[in-house]
């Protein structure tokens, strides 16, 4: 990814940061409950961390204990972070990681409302993680990765943190099949969660390749339309766009820089394509034994 596109990345991120989106709007709460939140889950955080961005829920497999260190790639408004931390307790910890400012003092604010002590935010991308070695029990990330120029970096990021037995538990998007041109060239789609997505045995092999013993990735057969839910256009793109904005995930809202550039490019693609042809919502697993 070259430094032009990173900074449009970086841009949308924060345009969706500064934004009024959040799950308050019924459209955006169908997202996430159809990528696998419960209502309950929803509800027991601030509506400002839900930006309807995701393509799964991490945290719903991820099986985190009382006491263990949990960090969350990509971390946008801190919807998983805030999910996690309970679930580790007091005496653990859930850390939240964006490259995108913005997202980062949202996320804090959205801790401090619930009170949080056990969490933290760190600016930084997920290639270069501002963490020690072995120092991690699980890591999470949603519809995120598949944003990194550099996924190989990830992968051994991911491994270099994690203690021996820990585990990595992330939604993500992977490719079916090759994309067609005009969509892999598509700065709207790479943007979308889309064109920089890898193939499911390309995701496999990065991750053996970077150490982990243990790697399986499985199709949810989730409905990437379900973007779509949100019925005011003003708020959400279709299903390719809904990864132009979080440290983390999937949707430009119209209220980002170029509202047109975003919704009609990434409208006329799907117009032309059906994305559940091409790309999966995944649940990765993979253990460093």
């Amino acid at each position: 990814m070259s430094e032009d596109i990173l900074e449009q990345v970086q841009s949308k991120y924060a345009a969706v940061a500064a934004s009024k989106l959040s799950g308050a709007h019924a459209g955006v709460r169908a997202i996430a409950e159809a990528f696998g939140y419960s209502a309950e889950e929803l509800a027991s955080i601030p509506a400002e961390a839900n930006l309807g961005l995701s393509c799964g829920n991490p945290t719903a497999f991820a099986r985190l204990r009382p006491g263990e260190t949990v960090v969350d790639l990509g971390c946008g408004a801190g919807l998983d972070v805030l999910l996690a931390a309970p679930k580790v307790g007091p005496t653990g910890k859930a850390i939240g990681v964006d490259m995108t400012g913005e997202m980062i003092e949202r996320a804090r604010r959205n801790a401090a409302r619930q009170g949080l002590r056990n969490v933290e935010f760190h600016l930084a991308t997920i290639d270069r993680l501002p963490l020690a070695e072995s120092s991690v029990d699980c890591i999470v990330s949603n519809c995120v990765i598949n944003l990194a120029p550099d996924k190989r970096a990830v992968f051994a990021e991911m491994f270099r943190v994690l203690k021996p037995g820990g585990r990595v538990a992330v939604s993500d998007i992977a490719l079916k099949k090759p994309l067609p041109e005009d969509i892999s060239r598509n700065l709207l789609a790479y943007i979308g969660c889309v064109a920089g997505a890898i193939s499911v045995e390309a995701y496999e092999a990065g991750l053996r390749a970077a150490g982990f013993g243990v790697v399986e990735i499985m199709d949810t057969h989730k409905d990437l339309n379900a973007y779509a839910q949100v019925d005011d256009q003003s708020l959400c793109c279709s299903p390719a766009s809904t990864s132009a904005a979080v440290a983390g995930s999937c949707c430009a809202p119209a209220s980002a820089a170029d509202p047109s550039e975003v919704h009609k490019g990434l409208a006329e693609l799907l117009r032309q394509y059906d994305i559940n042809e091409y790309a999966a919502s995944v649940q990765v697993f993979a253990l460093k034994v």
